[in-house]
């Protein structure tokens, strides 16, 4: 008996000390999911949980952007675990943090914020967004990580949360009251407006914007603290049992929290944070528990596919989606159109309903970058920075 317990820890060591299957699969779902989201063939027909939240409030939509920075979090440890039993020292760390963050920020701005390339659309470029965040979370978090101990960490992430919560409620935007937390009337979205005038995504705020990366960062470091516990020595099953039973509680105390400061994702407010993380640790616990313990890994193999080479997928569908817009078609009525909808009304929108229509295009595109990622895969392509 006692030989196989030592068995499982050695077999759980060696995952940790190469790639968890599990997190891959969860990072996988996570940008699968985030690809779905973006590529409706038609937004003006899209099913509900496939559009974000109009303001307070949430739907599975807003769940897909606080995972993926979670698991963000959640791979700082592992990974640099990984370059100090490679003999890496902690200067080289800091470089690696430097380099990645500048390499994620620039590559959204330029890559895709960017094109097409013409000079009027760099004089209002959106300074902003999804990767640009993970960016400065992943700056912030790999920092915080390197310099505190776990309770530490811990005590920075409640402090970010408490924080942001009293300067929202009782700082007011000019012209307007304290703790207005309207589109326009809100501190986070003054911010944006104010020092990025022109280059933010909406007239009045921006949902990846300035003041609301402080509390992503939390959400960051929530990961982090959660791929601490997986490098911790205990039994894989009381892992993952801490992280559901972590993971409800997180969900009740940003439910309540909801109450007092409302759960929105644009403004990614503290109970926003809290609950998102409990949905997170759940979801992991149980990727966790059926792929590493139990063992079933046969249903997870495209989610694995995109999981390895996330970034790539991110920026090479975004990129594809930019391109099939630049590129002008003419639309069934004549009037003129884009390659995208060239496609979407001549393939789909023939023969299905148009919300069908619009959900059966963002399928076929998922569906397609699997295909192109698959061939990486097999080829043993892993594109990082």
């Amino acid at each position: 008996m006692s030989e196989n317990k030592e068995s499982t820890k050695e077999k759980d060591h060696a995952q940790l000390s190469g790639r968890l299957t599990s997190l891959d699969v969860f990072r996988g779902l996570t940008i699968a999911a985030m690809v779905l989201v973006n590529n409706a063939g038609d937004w003006n027909n899209v099913y509900w949980p496939l559009e974000h939240a109009s303001w307070h409030g949430w739907t599975p939509t807003d769940l897909v952007f606080p995972f993926f920075v979670f698991i963000v979090g959640i791979a700082i440890p592992l990974a640099f675990q990984r370059r100090v039993d490679q003999g890496g020292s902690q200067h080289d760390l800091y470089v690696k943090i430097i380099r990645r963050s500048l390499l994620i920020f620039f590559i959204s701005l330029i890559v895709l914020h960017g094109f097409p390339y013409t000079l009027e659309k760099f004089r209002t470029i959106r300074i902003p967004g999804v990767l640009q965040r993970i960016a400065i979370c992943y700056f912030f978090a790999s920092i915080i990580f390197l310099k505190f101990r776990i309770r530490g960490q811990a005590m920075i992430t409640a402090i970010l949360l408490l924080g942001y919560w009293l300067v929202m409620k009782t700082v007011p935007a000019p012209g307007y009251q304290p703790g207005d937390l309207s589109m326009e009337g809100s501190l986070a979205s003054w911010v944006d407006r104010t020092l990025l005038p022109g280059h933010i995504y909406k007239p009045f705020y921006d949902p990846e914007g300035i003041l609301s990366t402080i509390p992503a960062i939390a959400t960051c470091l929530s990961g982090v603290i959660t791929g601490q516990w997986l490098m911790t020595k205990r039994e894989p099953l009381d892992k993952a049992a801490g992280m559901f039973a972590a993971g409800a509680l997180c969900a009740i105390v940003g439910w309540c929290w909801n109450l007092a400061f409302p759960i929105n994702k644009a403004l990614w407010t503290s109970s926003y944070v809290v609950f998102t993380t409990g949905m997170a640790l759940q979801l992991l616990a149980l990727c966790y528990w059926s792929i590493d313990i139990k063992g079933y890994k046969r249903w997870a193999k495209p989610f694995v596919i995109f999981g390895v080479n996330a970034l790539a997928l991110y920026v090479l569908s975004g990129l594809m989606t930019r391109i099939l817009g630049f590129i002008e078609k003419p639309r069934l009525d004549g009037r003129t159109g884009d390659l995208k909808t060239f496609i979407y009304e001549r393939i789909f929108a023939t023969w299905l309903s148009p919300i069908n229509a619009s959900l059966a295009f963002a399928l076929a595109y998922v569906l397609l970058w699997l295909g192109l990622m698959t061939i990486l895969y097999r080829r043993k392509i892993f594109i990082k920075v």
